[in-house]
C-alpha cells in the first residue's frame, strides 16, 4: 500500500457492499481493495444505517455531508459581514472580491463564491430579498435582451459613430464622453447622465423636461468646467432630445451618434445607468429625492472600485487625469 491516503470512492463502497453480502471478513475485504482493515472497519461503523445496514450510496452521501462545513462566507462571520456591507453599498461581487485582494486582506474571497453564497441563500430559505445584494437584483442567472434607439430623421448634422476617431475606441485616451437619459416610470421624470469612457466617471443632472434645447444646455453646464484637454468627443443614441447637439461644438466637442437601434454601441453609459438603477430603480419618484441625496448617490457610484480600473474608483482615476493635465498646462513661475 502507498503512504498517501486516498478517500474511498463510490466504486470502492459498492465492492465493500458486494463482498460483505458474500460473507467475506473485514480482512478479506481490505485485501481485495488493497486497504487497511481499520479503514474497512471504520467505514462500516460510521456509514452504515442502523436498520438497513451498509448501503454504498447512503455511505457516500454521509461522508460528503460530514466533510462539508458550509461555504467560506458561512464559516467566516467577519468576512461575511464585510462582504454584505459592501454589497449593501452597491458594490458588485467582483468589485468586493477585487478590492479585498487589492487591500491584501488576510481573508479574501472570489466573486464566484459570493454569487454562489447569495443564490444558495435564496434556494435554501426561499427569501428572495437576498437578490437585492446583487447589482441587477436578479434571483436567477442569465442575460436579458434590450431594445432601444430612435429615428434619425430629426437630427440635423448627425455624424455616425463610424467616423469617430479611432483613439476613442480603446478607452485609453481620456476626454471621450457618452450621454443618455435615465428614464423613470412617472411621466416627464429623467436624469441626464454623462460618462467619460476612460475613467468611467459619471456626471448627472435632473432636467425639468426632455426638450432638446434644455438637454444641450445642461450637458454644456456639466462639461464646461472640465479642462479642454478632457473634452474631445461625445456620443449619443438617436433620441430627439439630443437634436441640438451642435450647440456643444462651442466647447470644441465633436458629436457622434450610434447606428439606429444600436444603443449598445455606447455601452459605457448603458452600463453606468444599469448600475445606478440599483440605487434609483425605474419606479422611483424623483421628486421625493432631495438634491443632497441625489449628490450622495452619484458620489457613491463614483467612489465604487471597478475591475476594469484595476479596482481603483472612477473618482480616483479621473482626479489623477485632471491633475495631470493641469500640471502640463500650467506654465512655470517667472524668475525673480
Amino acid at each position: 500500500m502507498g503512504t498517501t491516503y486516498v478517500q474511498l470512492s463510490i466504486e470502492d463502497r459498492c465492492r465493500i457492499a458486494s463482498l460483505r453480502e458474500q460473507g467475506r471478513s473485514m480482512r478479506q475485504i481490505a485485501a481485495a481493495l488493497d486497504r487497511a482493515p481499520s479503514t474497512i472497519a471504520r467505514e462500516l461503523e460510521r456509514n452504515a444505517e442502523r436498520k438497513l445496514g451498509y448501503r454504498p450510496a447512503y455511505a457516500h452521501e454521509q461522508t460528503r455531508a460530514r466533510r462539508w462545513k458550509g461555504s467560506k462566507l458561512e464559516r467566516d462571520e467577519g468576512l461575511r459581514r464585510i462582504v454584505l456591507d459592501r454589497l449593501e453599498q452597491g458594490w458588485s461581487p467582483e468589485q468586493v472580491a477585487g478590492r479585498l485582494a487589492r487591500e491584501q486582506a488576510k481573508s479574501s474571497v472570489s466573486h464566484e463564491t459570493i454569487y454562489r453564497f447569495i443564490y444558495a441563500q435564496i434556494a435554501r430559505t426561499k427569501d428572495y430579498s437576498w437578490r437585492n445584494y446583487l447589482p441587477r437584483s436578479k434571483s436567477k442567472r442569465g442575460c436579458r435582451g434590450r431594445r432601444g434607439g430612435s429615428s434619425t430623421s430629426f437630427i440635423e448634422g448627425r455624424i455616425p459613430l463610424s467616423e469617430r476617431p479611432a483613439q476613442a475606441r480603446d478607452r485609453q485616451t481620456p476626454g471621450h464622453w457618452e450621454a443618455d437619459l435615465m428614464m423613470f416610470a412617472k411621466y416627464g421624470q429623467a436624469i441626464l447622465t454623462v460618462h467619460e469612457r476612460s475613467s468611467r466617471i459619471l456626471l448627472a443632472a435632473r432636467p425639468d423636461n426632455k426638450t432638446a434645447n434644455l438637454i444641450a444646455e445642461m450637458i454644456d453646464q456639466l462639461l464646461r468646467p472640465i479642462p479642454s484637454q478632457l473634452r474631445k468627443t461625445i456620443t449619443f443614441d438617436n433620441g430627439t432630445e439630443f437634436a441640438r447637439h451642435t450647440r456643444l461644438h462651442s466647447l470644441d466637442l465633436k458629436t457622434f451618434f450610434c447606428d439606429p437601434y444600436a444603443p449598445w454601441q455606447k455601452g459605457g453609459i448603458e452600463n453606468a445607468i444599469g448600475r445606478m438603477r440599483r440605487f434609483i430603480p425605474r419606479k422611483t419618484d424623483l421628486a421625493a429625492i432631495s438634491d443632497r441625496h441625489f449628490i450622495a448617490l452619484l458620489h457613491a457610484y463614483n467612489a465604487t472600485p471597478r475591475k476594469c480600473l484595476d479596482f481603483k474608483t472612477p473618482a480616483e482615476l479621473f482626479l489623477q487625469q485632471l491633475l495631470h493635465f493641469k500640471c502640463e498646462s500650467t506654465p512655470p513661475p517667472a524668475r525673480g
